[in-house]
């Protein structure tokens, strides 16, 4: 069991509250969409969320123990962060790239060790990127840079896994994907949170929203009871309409009148 315990999270930029006290609880089995509009403050809390971020004040614990007073070594071991618009600078080949995901174990010089050949090759299918495995990562469309990035967080089978936008630039069918996936991996025992801009999506598959808006929290909670169209007006100022049921769940929005 993973327990991430965010208390009171305060972050300001140019006298401008980027997070205003802002707390979040989630435990292992959790699927948290982050919902919110451009500049709410989403991805500067799962930059705080994943250690990578100081806030001005408030608290971040794994279970029961400071996120900054964890190691390196022990962070990354215990949670995967994968950031908004990843980029790789090298031609590398896919195949390394995701292979990346276990540096702490990865030999500093040559080859791969065999040992990793089923790791990499599941975690490449996950991602339907096994034909893509020795094309240069230079090479992947934003799409496919994006899936590999995703495979590289999830091959060191991480508890918590914290992602900003992974579904942003991927067509329908791999949008899907990924968001069963990431339920999927919530079922298996993982925390995961991810902000997620696509409203149906994150209805559809999210156990969990948590709605932010100029840094403050517009609400949290269960997905069937929280995503409302009175949520949504108050987040992001468009009328809506959400229909379905759970787990097949539709959410179109208008411009108020």
């Amino acid at each position: 069991m993973s327990i991430l315990d965010a208390s009171h999270l305060c972050v300001s930029r140019a006298s401008r509250a980027i997070l205003d006290h802002v707390s979040l609880h989630a435990e292992s089995g959790d699927f948290v969409a982050i919902i919110g509009p451009n500049g709410a403050g989403k991805s500067t809390l799962l930059s705080v969320l994943a250690g990578l971020m100081k806030p001005d004040s408030g608290t971040v614990a794994l279970d029961g123990i400071s996120i900054h007073a964890l190691s390196r070594g022990k962070l990354a071991q215990r949670r995967a962060y994968l950031p908004q618009n990843p980029r790789c600078e090298w031609p590398i080949s896919v195949e390394r790239l995701v292979a990346l995901g276990l540096t702490p174990t990865l030999p500093a010089l040559g080859g791969l060790p065999a040992s990793f050949g089923p790791r990499i090759t599941q975690a490449l299918a996950a991602c339907d990127l096994l034909e893509h495995r020795d094309q240069p990562a230079t090479t992947l469309s934003g799409g496919e840079l994006a899936r590999a990035m995703l495979a590289r967080a999830l091959i060191a089978d991480p508890d918590v896994l914290i992602i900003d936008e992974p579904i942003a630039g991927l067509d329908p069918r791999h949008a899907l994907d990924t968001a069963h996936r990431l339920k999927e991996l919530a079922k298996s025992g993982k925390l995961v949170i991810a902000s997620i801009h696509d409203l149906t999506l994150a209805g559809r598959y999210a156990s969990r929203i948590f709605a932010l808006s100029n840094g403050r929290v517009q609400g949290d909670g269960e997905t069937a009871t929280t995503l409302t169209p009175a949520l949504i007006r108050s987040a992001f100022d468009v009328e809506a309409c959400v229909s379905g049921t759970p787990g097949n769940v539709y959410v179109d929005y208008a411009l108020p009148p």
